[in-house]
């Protein structure tokens, strides 16, 4: 997910979990433990991004496509990252470090705050449509969540009022807050957004704040229990959002088999619409090995056409529904590949790389591009073009990377 949300949820864990504490014997100390929580989590929350310094390992696009969300997106690495940022911490922050030799209760408390950040930072890019593969080395697939969008304002809310809520300086309290509303105001100015999704955020962020300040807690943690409830709220959304993707890929495998009860459907790609559970953009692939070929189609849904018909859904975010379009479910585009054509191919080197990342693999007038990201025929950031790299040395280093699309190599890879 975007850095924004990642650093806003790692500050709203930070606080939770420096609320649920007991307090330090003096103030000096419980300032102290507060800002290093913080700042703990926040960072956690960040680190596995750090390989975004060495994607140019590889010649664009392979050296993103491969490395980012690589090795620092595992479990195994997170253990070191936790002992990594806790050491900078130690070395670098001479008050921190000194609360830290006499309070076990702040010990602990970095200990579970930078586990949390690194374990959700894993976890919400896990439930995107672009993947992760948090078990290497023991299992190098990737595994898709599909149920958010990559920069969800639900979690900015969730986590941002309650946090803006308990800034002690007000001006700094209602610039955080004027913040947080002014993005997604500006968002649905611009249509990524619908008004009825930006009503629902605004309602989240007065409830979660009116609950800090007036909830009366003990210890002096006020705001333990908004961001509490913040947190409720996020595993809420993510539960809402897993039931409407069951409805979308029922709807969807309906769909593939009437319009070619001779096709295998392989895999539904699907991404959520930003604070929207009803609208999603999806690629289904499907084999045809009676017509030796592969289909990619992209699309629209909604899952309540009678609240959200399709043509509702933020044109910026996918592409418009057509005026023919039903209420429920919108064709974009689609495309028929030769299997052979894409077995062959991925005999070089570059293209064989650059198959263990496509999830929605195009490989057509010379370019190889993933149609998850942007309608069949264009360009993205995945787009490669096979024939510049055929005078080049093969790229290495190429992670181990199980193929998304293996269903459709057979024996090639």
């Amino acid at each position: 997910m975007d850095n924004i949300t990642h650093s806003v949820v790692g500050l709203g864990i930070g606080a939770l979990i420096d609320r649920s504490l007991p307090p330090e014997p003096d103030t000096a100390r419980e300032r102290t433990r507060q800002r290093m929580l913080l700042t703990v989590g926040c960072l956690a929350s960040n680190f596995p991004d750090l390989d975004l310094v060495y994607t140019r390992i590889l010649p664009a696009p392979l050296g993103y496509l491969l490395h980012h969300r690589g090795h620092t997106h595992t479990l195994l690495a997170a253990l070191g990252e936790v002992l990594v940022l806790l050491a900078l911490v130690w070395l670098l922050w001479p008050n921190a470090r000194r609360l830290l030799q006499v309070s076990a209760t702040a010990r602990w408390g970095a200990v579970i705050a930078a586990c949390a950040g690194l374990l959700l930072h894993l976890s919400m890019d896990g439930m995107n449509v672009y993947g992760v593969h948090p078990f290497w080395p023991w299992n190098t697939h990737w595994y898709y969540g599909d149920l958010v969008f990559i920069v969800e304002p639900v979690f900015w809310f969730a986590f941002g009022a309650p946090l803006a809520a308990i800034v002690p300086r007000p001006r700094l309290r209602w610039l955080f807050l004027g913040l947080m509303v002014l993005i997604p105001v500006v968002a649905t100015l611009l249509g990524f957004l619908q008004w009825g999704s930006l009503a629902a955020l605004v309602a989240i962020g007065l409830v979660l704040a009116w609950v800090t300040r007036h909830a009366h807690e003990r210890h002096g943690a006020r705001g333990r229990l908004a961001l509490a409830a913040g947190l409720a709220v996020s595993l809420a959304f993510i539960g809402v959002q897993a039931v409407a993707l069951q409805q979308a890929r029922s709807v969807l495998a309906a769909a593939v088999r009437t319009l070619d009860p001779g096709e295998r459907l392989l895999d539904t790609a699907l991404s959520a619409y930003p604070a929207n559970p009803l609208c999603w953009s999806f690629v289904t692939v499907a084999r045809d090995d009676a017509g030796g070929s592969y289909h990619l189609r992209r699309g629209l849904l909604s899952v309540a056409p009678g609240i959200d018909p399709v043509r509702a859904c933020p044109a910026p975010i996918a592409g418009r529904a057509s005026e023919d379009a039903t209420p429920q479910l919108a064709w974009l585009g689609d495309r028929r590949e030769s299997l052979a054509e894409l077995q062959s191919l991925a005999r070089d080197c570059h293209v064989n790389a650059w198959l263990r990342f496509a999830r929605a693999p195009s490989i057509a007038g010379g370019l190889a591009t993933d149609v998850r990201w942007g309608p069949v025929g264009s360009t993205n950031f995945s787009t490669m073009e096979i024939a510049a790299q055929a005078d080049t040395p093969c790229p290495h280093p190429v992670p181990d990377w199980t193929y998304p699309r293996a269903d459709l190599l057979g024996s090639a890879h």
